[in-house]
């Protein structure tokens, strides 16, 4: 595969309840490109967010699910989720401001 690009690795944020508890503790996730790694999720999120300062990344690889339609049987696709802690000193990622 070709390599991936900063503005490839983070394909959406993960809008739901504990997720968006998690922001007041500078602690955001996204749904990431499955083949990305620490180091590339770190570099494009400081690179895609003015003055956001990474402290760790957290990830973790989900299963597609089974799903069923008449009598066959499928997977949809997998998926990968990067859990981002900022540092103290670092400002707040905008794009969750009007939620």
């Amino acid at each position: 595969m070709a390599a991936i690009q900063y503005y490839d690795v983070i394909l959406k944020p993960v809008i739901t309840e504990k997720s968006m508890a998690g922001m007041s503790e500078k602690k955001y996730t996204f749904l990431v490109h499955p083949e990305a790694n620490k180091t590339m999720i770190k570099e494009a999120v400081e690179k895609m967010f003015d003055g956001a300062k990474v402290a760790k990344v957290n990830t973790m690889n989900c299963d597609g699910k089974t799903k069923r339609r008449g009598m066959v049987y499928g997977k949809t696709a997998k998926t990968k989720k990067a859990i981002v802690w900022l540092t103290a000193d670092s400002k707040d990622i905008e794009i969750f401001a009007g939620l």
